[in-house]
């Protein structure tokens, strides 16, 4: 701090009376100064534009928040129908031995009654409250809201063609 910055705080509601303890705290001060080696020096900026890590969301609020239980309930729900999934397209591939046209048939049959209420509700959920729950910046030049890493936060519902990319309606490949 430099002695004109220093006199701008000390008389800032003007000029006092300097009692003992003021004069004792100024002498301290005054030789703390002569050997700081930051002495005429300007000090670096501690810039406070930061958003709070989430782990002080999570430690301050007392658990994840309502978007983190959500995304979680996503994932679980979503790893439970990949197994189940894969588990009947194997099962349909060994009922349909050698019956491709069969067993193309009865897969996208089977895919398009799966049910997704209950993960494709949660995914609603998620498109709809996200962006509030995690406060995300509006981008000015979409008029929407900013990427999360990258990428847009909205998930898509999951329905027959979902099941199908990820399990083909072809025999060879199902009966491995």
């Amino acid at each position: 701090m430099d002695e004109r910055q220093r006199l701008d705080i000390l008389g800032q509601w003007g000029v006092g009376v300097e009692r003992p303890h003021d004069r004792a705290a100024r002498r301290i001060l005054e030789a703390d100064l002569v050997d700081s080696p930051l002495r005429g020096r300007p000090l670096r900026r501690r810039l406070r534009n930061f958003r709070p890590p989430i782990d002080g969301y999570v430690a301050s609020l007392g658990g994840p928040r309502p978007y983190m239980r959500r995304l979680r309930a996503i994932e679980l729900e979503t790893e439970d129908h990949l197994a189940r999934l894969e588990e009947g397209w194997h099962e349909l591939a060994q009922e349909c031995a050698g019956d491709r046209d069969g067993f193309a048939e009865q897969w996208r049959h089977a895919a398009g009654r799966w049910d997704f209420g209950a993960v494709n509700e949660l995914i609603e959920r998620h498109n709809r409250f996200y962006p509030i729950e995690a406060r995300l910046p509006m981008d000015v030049r979409t008029r929407d809201f900013a990427l999360v890493g990258g990428q847009r936060y909205r998930l898509e519902p999951l329905d027959a063609e979902w099941i199908l990319e990820r399990f083909p309606a072809e025999l060879e490949l199902a009966a491995v």
